[in-house]
């Protein structure tokens, strides 16, 4: 009679193995040389445009600006849906899109300068500008703001500053322009202290930190647009595929940004509604080619998958 023997460790070779030790000496590779190639590959690392910046770049476009939010002719003062009802916005043809959307953010552009003055501002004289502002009647206050954007880019034309060397707003024609150079002058001093972002985004909610308006205000001027041009990053530069610097982005993108720069895209005030409705049946079509009389049958008309496994093609022809 025999007895089955039970294998144990000494029937099979065997080695010392640490399985805690290879992974740390892996985690601590991988780890190297993800920072080494981040800091020799990564993207540029640009400094953020601050409203110091603008103010300090360029004060004269700034008081432009806040003279123009207060005359309700900047950007996002007729933008439209989701900020305001001043326009019907993109259509798709005769369908509003971005009216349809409705307002769910009611921003008001002469609360972009009233809004941080009434709030931050120990100035007496700024104070009595917003109160004069404010009993004022719409009419007037437009007329005021008009006139004093005028000035500013008569001046600007004749090839003066605006603001002047030390960064007055009154250095323009004499006008009844009410309380709006005061107004644009408190703004561009509060934005030169660094307090005009906070002013701004600590009014969005309750934790603060809604960037919104701060970025309504900088697109609705120049400064945001010229550092952008500057870094390649415009529309007609091909922007969503470019990093800063001009180092190449995000190349999926391509069919999107591409019918951007070809007409009838490029020269309609629809293009984002139209590019977008353009993507979309580009879309449908990718998903449904199978069912798509015609369209599926392309590849038997234009065999480029014959190409492609031409290898194997050639195995299997002479097989039965």
């Amino acid at each position: 009679m025999t007895r089955d023997r039970t294998p144990d460790s000494h029937d099979f070779p065997t080695r010392r193995y640490d399985l805690v030790k290879e992974f740390v000496i892996t985690l601590v590779v991988v780890l190297v040389a993800s920072l080494g190639l981040a800091a020799i590959f990564s993207s540029p690392d640009e400094k953020p445009i601050t409203m110091s910046a603008w103010a300090n770049a360029d004060p004269n476009n700034l008081v432009t600006t806040a003279a123009s939010e207060l005359a309700g002719t900047t950007t996002s003062a007729t933008y439209g849906a989701p900020y305001n009802s001043n326009s019907e916005g993109q259509k798709l043809g005769p369908i509003p899109l971005q009216k349809w959307g409705g307002v769910r953010i009611p921003i008001d552009s002469a609360d972009l300068v009233l809004g941080p003055l009434s709030n931050t501002t120990n100035d007496p004289a700024v104070s009595s500008a917003v109160a004069a502002w404010k009993a004022a009647a719409p009419e007037q206050q437009t007329k005021w703001a008009a006139d004093y954007v005028d000035a500013i880019g008569a001046a600007a034309a004749d090839g003066e500053a605006a603001t002047g060397a030390g960064g007055d707003p009154a250095n323009v024609a004499a006008g009844d322009y009410g309380p709006v150079p005061a107004l644009s002058a408190g703004l561009l001093a509060l934005a030169k202290t660094g307090g005009l972002e906070g002013a701004l985004d600590s009014a969005g909610n309750f934790y603060g930190g809604d960037t919104t308006k701060s970025l309504l205000l900088l697109a609705d001027g120049a400064y945001l647009e010229d550092q952008a041009v500057a870094q390649n990053l415009a529309g007609d530069q091909w922007g969503m595929m470019n990093e800063v610097g001009n180092a190449p982005g995000q190349p999926w993108m391509w069919l999107y940004t591409f019918w951007y720069q070809i007409k009838p895209f490029s020269t309609s005030d629809n293009a984002d509604v139209e590019v977008w409705a353009l993507m979309m049946l580009l879309t449908l079509l990718l998903m449904f080619l199978p069912f798509i009389p015609g369209l599926r049958t392309i590849p038997r008309w234009i065999p480029v998958h014959r190409l492609i496994w031409r290898n194997y093609y050639r195995r299997s022809a002479g097989r039965p």
